[in-house]
């Protein structure tokens, strides 16, 4: 409200006023919307939609083309590690590259040599020229593009936006990834029936092509022209707390990589925020396992029955989607209480008496999880030094691919021995006891101490225990 100049009242206006723009944007800012009000972003959006159409629609089609070919099953789980195997054993190595190299020239490059890839698969299915020894080297070949396409593209993205419109952006990209995969999946069938096997590799090719002819015309926000900057200023090997303890190193992916890891351990949000999402991956998240047996078993249910059961999985994750792009700067203690509350709805859905209560459950469930997935990305993506966040999400890829890889034989093995009810039950009860009691020594160290020390000695590897009580 302005102050009159003059001593006397000054007259009440017939209308109100007019709100300042600085109030209008403020209250624009919590929109989950807001990051597509920069024109660059609204660009990549639509791009990333049509590559992510052509990616499940090449995926899809690939496991059809390796029945195919082989006539085995199990030759498709085979075509699918091939390509994620990169992930788990060059994730850092292609996240080091990924912070040396120009950000916009590494994602444009990227994208090119996937569509070549797409466009070779395809020239070699119209030639019958293609084998289950080449389609493993292209799958390999694939993955080892995606260590770097990966990270660079994350990245790139959130440059765009304003920092308090990274959780938008990336929530919103959650949403495109969604409707790509729905839509990628239906136009592989409606190819594959028309246009036959080749085709789908071909929209695949153009989809990379039409994402690499996007990126140069998008524009980094402020202050991710500020970051370059500083990092391109600063010392190859940063940031000083992960280099200070360490002998003088040479220039060099490997050496990059070494770098990459030894910061990741150094920082407990990190180490807490993969602990966390470590154990939702192993003994949660993955319901189309575990939820397809407590249907089809205990609740004597069937096909259909757990069809509507992924539906609201489906809607509840992109509700939960839409809430997350209100977050501005999510913290890992909301991640952490986000997950435990996941835990705690998985007990109630494997104690679920009937379908109904368990569909109840699985919308707030999928709403918890999606908000989690967005809060841990955005720290994941904002909380390393800016020269150091291509290595932060190389190491988070391995990691990742790592559990990705071990949950489904484990929780396998648990419903093998204690049942679809046993495994809701006692993985929800683990992730949060083990978040509970991580919190509760952060509280002991905060009380006893009066602030935790958040710093750790340069390579000094942390337990996710010992890291949540310093996050």
């Amino acid at each position: 409200m302005s102050v009159p100049l003059s001593s006397e009242a000054a007259p009440a206006p017939a209308t109100p006023a007019l709100p300042p723009a600085r109030a209008r944007k403020r209250r624009a800012g919590g929109s989950p919307w807001r990051c597509l009000r920069t024109p660059s972003m609204r660009r990549w959006s639509v791009a990333n939609l049509v590559s992510n159409a052509g990616t499940w629609m090449q995926l899809t089609v690939q496991n059809l083309l390796v029945l195919q070919i082989t006539g085995s099953a199990a030759a498709t789980g085979l075509s699918l590690a091939v390509q994620a195997g990169p992930g788990l054993l060059l994730g850092v190595v292609g996240g080091a590259a990924v912070d040396r190299w120009n950000r916009k020239v590494t994602a444009m490059v990227s994208q090119v040599v996937l569509g070549l890839v797409a466009f070779s698969t395809a020239a070699l299915i119209g030639l019958d020229l293609l084998s289950m020894p080449v389609l493993l080297l292209l799958a390999a070949l694939t993955g080892i593009v995606n260590t770097i396409d990966g990270p660079a593209t994350s990245l790139l993205g959130n440059d765009l936006v304003p920092k308090d419109d990274v959780p938008s952006a990336i929530a919103l990209g959650s949403m495109v990834h969604s409707a790509g995969r729905l839509g990628g999946t239906a136009l592989a069938a409606v190819a594959v029936g028309t246009l036959g096997t080749a085709s789908a590799y071909v929209a695949n090719g153009l989809s990379f092509l039409f994402v690499a002819a996007v990126i140069p015309s998008l524009r980094p926000a402020a202050h991710a022209v500020r970051e370059a900057a500083r990092s391109h200023r600063a010392p190859a090997e940063a940031p000083a707390a992960a280099a200070a303890a360490a002998p003088p190193r040479k220039r060099g992916s490997e050496d990059g990589a070494r770098a990459g890891l030894t910061y990741f351990m150094s920082r407990p949000r990190l180490v807490a925020l993969a602990g966390i999402t470590g154990l939702s991956s192993l003994f949660g998240r993955n319901y189309q396992l575990t939820l397809v047996v407590l249907v089809i078993g205990p609740l004597h249910g069937g096909q259909t029955d757990f069809g509507t059961v992924s539906t609201v999985l489906a809607v509840g994750g992109i509700a939960g989607a839409v809430l997350a792009g209100r977050l501005r700067r999510p913290t890992v203690r909301l991640v952490g209480v986000l997950a435990a509350c996941g835990g705690l709805l998985q007990v109630a859905a494997g104690l679920s008496p009937g379908l109904f209560v368990l569909i109840l459950l699985v919308i707030p469930m999928a709403v918890v999880e999606s908000l989690s997935d967005t809060a841990g990305a955005t720290v994941l993506q904002t909380d390393p030094a800016p020269e150091m966040r291509g290595r932060v999400l190389g190491v988070w890829r391995s990691a990742g691919t790592v559990w990705g890889l071990a949950g489904p034989p484990l929780l396998g093995l648990l419903l093998e021995f204690a049942g679809a009810r046993g495994t809701l039950v006692s993985g929800g009860l683990l992730i949060a006891g083990a978040i509970a009691l991580g919190g509760l020594r952060h509280r002991r160290v905060t009380r006893g101490v009066g602030a935790p020390d958040h710093r750790v000695p340069a390579g000094a590897a942390l337990t996710p225990a010992a890291a949540l009580s310093h996050a």
